[in-house]
């Protein structure tokens, strides 16, 4: 009788979730709790840890939770886009870890501006080659020439340059996890140990998951990186449609 009566609650919460937004912020939230839980627990080891971000699992998570309940991804984002609205304000906080850091800034502005500009031109240009090499579409070329800038941005100057924000959001994803993962142990080979430019070249490349993964490892990687994601995202609003009306592809 007890486990009928746990049944029946359970269902009765479920089908109320299923058909309301508390679905989406739900869902998001218990995932990266589990998520986070397996993070601390694989702390030990580096590279478990690295392939264990919160951000990756948490994402694991969800695309089996819509999958198994046959839930339609327009369901989740209704509740799912109230935390999408936060990355706008996420990102306009990055001038916190800006702001602290100042004093380095004077004293780097030169060589960050020498590598804001060409690590957003190197991006743009090298992913449209690839897809051009491929045979991708106009529109897919579009898509992924702002990848590499923090997701609310990308999918901003995608929108406005003719692309599909939806796929450049997946592709930001992608680069975010792909340089979280892969990152540390690439520094351990090149033998870059200033975490200075761990921090830069993280942020630059990997953006919010990248800076999320920066500041597990330490608070000041973490810092530069955000500062790096959030210059690199200034500059790619400035620098990716320029250079894509110069290619002739708007």
């Amino acid at each position: 009788m007890t486990n009928f009566l746990g049944d029946l609650a359970f269902t009765a919460v479920w089908d109320y979730l299923a058909t309301s937004p508390l679905f989406g912020i739900t869902l998001t939230l218990f995932a990266y709790g589990i998520a986070h839980r397996v993070f601390l627990a694989s702390r030990e080891n580096a590279l478990l840890s690295s392939l264990l971000n919160p951000v990756i699992t948490a994402v694991v998570l969800i695309i089996l939770c819509l999958l198994f309940t046959g839930t339609p991804y327009e369901t989740y984002f209704e509740g799912g886009q109230f935390i999408h609205f936060l990355l706008g304000p996420a990102t306009v906080a990055l001038a916190v870890p800006l702001y602290q850091q100042y004093a380095k800034l004077r004293k780097l502005w030169l060589p960050m501006a020498i590598t804001m500009v060409s690590g957003v031109t190197i991006a743009a240009l090298s992913s449209v080659t690839i897809a051009w090499v491929l045979g991708a579409s106009i529109q897919t070329k579009l898509s992924l020439a702002p990848k590499s800038a923090t997701a609310p941005v990308a999918m901003g100057i995608s929108e406005q340059i003719g692309g599909v924000p939806s796929l450049t959001a997946a592709l930001v994803v992608t680069t975010g996890i792909i340089g979280a993962v892969f990152s540390s142990k690439l520094f351990e080979l090149i033998k870059i140990k200033d975490d200075n430019v761990k921090g830069i070249a993280m942020g630059l490349t990997a953006h919010g998951i990248g800076t999320a993964r920066a500041f597990q490892l330490s608070s000041e990687m973490g810092a530069f990186s955000g500062l790096a994601m959030a210059l690199s995202a200034c500059a790619t609003a400035v620098i990716v449609p320029g250079l894509l009306t110069w290619l002739g592809l708007i």
